[in-house]
C-alpha cells in the first residue's frame, strides 16, 4: 500500500451508507460452526469489489475473536438489496448460518448502519495509505478550511 504523506481527508459530496458488520466466537472450540461465518465474509468482500455496479465503495475486514467488515455503501437501499439476492453471496451464507449455527450461542453476529452525507461526518488520515473513507471517497488535503476537526465537519 503507498503511503501518502501529509495530512489528508475524504470528501462524500453526497450521501454515502457505512456498513459495520461482525461475529464474535463464543466458543473457540466450535470451529465447525464459526468457520462457516468466517469464511462467508472473504467471499462476499471479493464479491463486492468485483461488481461496483452493486453500490459498494470499499471496505476493510479484521479477523479476530471478534471480526469485523467496514463497508461504505452509494445507498442503503443498494446495500439492502445486496443483503436479499439469493444469486449473491450474503443471502445463501446468512440462510446456512441461521440453518447451523444461531440457536447454538457458539457465534454472534452484528451489524450498525450509518446514513452520512455533506456536513455529517468528519475524518482524517496523517501519513495513511487510502483506508476508511478515504478509500471509498475523494481525498484532498487536510488545510485550509479543512484544517481542524470541526472545520472539516462544516466543510462536508
Amino acid at each position: 500500500m503507498t503511503i501518502i504523506p501529509g495530512r489528508m481527508t475524504a470528501q462524500m459530496d453526497r450521501p454515502f451508507v457505512v456498513f459495520l458488520i461482525g461475529m464474535r466466537m463464543n466458543n473457540w472450540f466450535a470451529v465447525d460452526k464459526w468457520s462457516l461465518a468466517v469464511n462467508a465474509m472473504p467471499k462476499m468482500m471479493r464479491e463486492l469489489y468485483a461488481h461496483p455496479e452493486l453500490g459498494f465503495l470499499g471496505g476493510h475486514f479484521w479477523f479476530g475473536k471478534t471480526t469485523i467488515s467496514l463497508q461504505y455503501w452509494n445507498s442503503y437501499e443498494q446495500l439492502e438489496a445486496y443483503a436479499h439476492m439469493p444469486c449473491r453471496a450474503h443471502l445463501p451464507a446468512w440462510a446456512e448460518f441461521n440453518r447451523k449455527v444461531a440457536k447454538t450461542g457458539t457465534v454472534g453476529v452484528w451489524h450498525e448502519t450509518y446514513v452520512a452525507g455533506p456536513g455529517q461526518y468528519e475524518n482524517i488520515y496523517i501519513n495513511m495509505p487510502r483506508f476508511g473513507l478515504g478509500g471509498a471517497g475523494q481525498l484532498v488535503e487536510a488545510s485550509g478550511k479543512r484544517e481542524r476537526a470541526g472545520e472539516r465537519l462544516r466543510c462536508g
